[in-house]
């Protein structure tokens, strides 16, 4: 590698290490997101009002501050041309704040929560733990009631889900079966010490959520304390800004505090919470700001280059922010609207010509579980992106769209591989079948190899995030010449 190549990688690497720091919820992946694409010229717009869009310019949307679709509309774009698309997802498997997580028992504050998604539960034992999210806000000026949505995140561990001492349990390696309603409260502080540390109001109520005596701590709407332990409120407010009694409602999720970083002997691995799949959410985002830059770069552009990176795929993706709903094909149908005055099918058109890229995290091999792979598809660290084949559909890869992302990636001597399940094992799924079919899109599933998925602390390798953010790139650059050539439904 030359060394303004090399330079570069390195700034995409470390560029990931602080996207992943700035990210510990999908909400804040989102506001990393948009800080990102304002600052390289991105124009924010409401799927609540009209869009008024220009040929060369660049746009991007959320829904419910989870989900953000970005879109760069090429100089020579008219109505009915294809969509450049990589879609990601923003969420990753994590234990979230139940509504009532208040639970105190044998002396000690602990927090109820509920799993989401397919984790690695054990993994959560004995980590350094704090809460991330969003709150909703009461604020009040001149007699005047709004509700405000506010990101939180507590930098310092409050809290540790301890595990039991082996001798209280012999046979724990023998097999330890973690039962997920237990076992999985994280202790937030001893009841006396909580005790003696409440914050004592001015009215003399030692209950942080209660505001004067003889009114509800609810009665202004804001959360109940017999909900959730004064103590976290009280943490939560004073990170937030505002005072207990003017939060109503919040999403938490609990998070790893060990910060994301470049390790191992050579520097050659990347350690870190959620790569699974801020990583490609990263590289499709950075791929598609570095894409459309410059002034010249979206000068001969028929098409439109999109990333959409959605909320709840981990746990299916039907909710309203997920790939399963609209959100994908209004965006769509919105910008090819846009550009046309008649009625005609032009979206359908538009759909035809265009392609799709699911990007999720692949499963490299791994040393000390060979016989977990297939023979001819062991998908190495350093390798390069993963096609991902299945099949029965699993995966939305054909011929065709697995010859498109290779012939991308040989012209501009990417290394590439491939990956197919074992028969006698079951398949996982990505976004890629659920908009191939929803939106009738051409589609090729790929992701970045890693060790260690699902669990609180993965790890990928640097090389082939360089490798994906370069696919990815040239994939924008070159895509509508490239489909030029192809002929299939002739």
């Amino acid at each position: 590698m030359a060394g303004g190549e090399q330079c570069e990688g390195s700034t995409v690497v470390s560029d990931l290490i602080n996207f992943l720091n700035a990210s510990p919820t999908a909400f804040h992946a989102v506001d990393e997101a948009k800080k990102r694409l304002k600052n390289a010229g991105f124009e924010q717009i409401s799927e609540r009002e009209d869009w008024e869009l220009q040929v060369g310019k660049k746009y991007f949307f959320t829904r419910n501050h989870s989900t953000i679709v970005a879109f760069a509309v090429g100089r020579k774009y008219v109505a009915g041309n294809g969509f450049h698309i990589i879609g990601a997802h923003t969420d990753s498997p994590c234990l979230k704040l139940k509504p009532v997580s208040k639970v105190a028992k044998g002396g000690y504050l602990e927090v109820g929560v509920q799993t989401y998604g397919g984790g690695l539960w054990n993994t959560w034992f004995d980590r350094d733990l704090t809460v991330a999210g969003r709150l909703i806000i009461r604020e009040e000026k001149d007699k005047s009631v709004s509700y405000l949505h506010r990101l939180v995140r507590i930098e310092e561990p409050i809290m540790r889900i301890p595990t039991l001492a082996i001798h209280l349990d012999r046979g724990v390696n023998d097999g330890f079966k973690l039962n997920t309603h237990g076992h999985l409260l994280p202790i937030l502080a001893t009841s006396v010490k909580a005790e003696l540390n409440k914050v004592v109001p001015e009215n003399g109520s030692a209950e942080g959520g209660v505001q004067s005596e003889g009114k509800k701590s609810n009665e202004k709407g804001n959360i109940d304390s017999k909900k959730h332990h004064s103590l976290l409120l009280q943490l939560l407010a004073a990170q937030a800004g505002c005072k207990t009694d003017e939060i109503c409602d919040f999403e938490l999720q609990l998070c790893d505090t060990q910060p994301s970083t470049v390790a191992g002997a050579t520097k050659e691995f990347i350690f870190s919470g959620r790569l699974d799949n801020l990583c490609m959410s990263f590289c499709s985002l950075k791929a598609l700001i570095d894409a459309t830059s410059s002034e010249c770069s979206l000068e001969d552009e028929t098409g439109v280059r999109m990333v959409a990176l959605f909320d709840h795929e981990e746990v299916g993706s039907n909710s309203a922010q997920g790939a399963g709903s609209p959100v994908m094909l209004d965006a769509l149908s919105r910008i090819t609207n846009s550009f046309s005055s008649s009625n005609s099918k032009l979206l359908e058109k538009a759909i035809q010509r265009s392609f799709l890229v699911s990007a999720d995290m692949a499963h490299a091999l791994h040393p000390n579980y060979m016989d977990k792979h297939e023979e001819n598809h062991q998908p190495k660290l350093h390798g390069g992106l993963v096609i991902k084949h299945n099949a029965n559909q699993r995966y939305a890869t054909n011929a065709v769209t697995s010859f498109i992302f290779r012939e991308i990636a040989e012209k501009h001597g990417l290394p590439i591989q491939d990956f197919v399940v074992r028969n006698d094992m079951p398949c996982g799924s990505t976004i890629g079948p659920i908009l191939a079919s929803g939106v009738g899109i051409r589609t090729v599933d790929v992701g970045a190899p890693q060790l260690s998925m699902h669990s609180i602390r993965e790890m990928c390798a640097v090389d082939d995030v360089k490798h994906s953010y370069e696919h990815f790139k040239s994939y924008f650059r070159e895509f509508t010449q490239l489909d030029a050539k192809i002929s299939v439904d002739a």
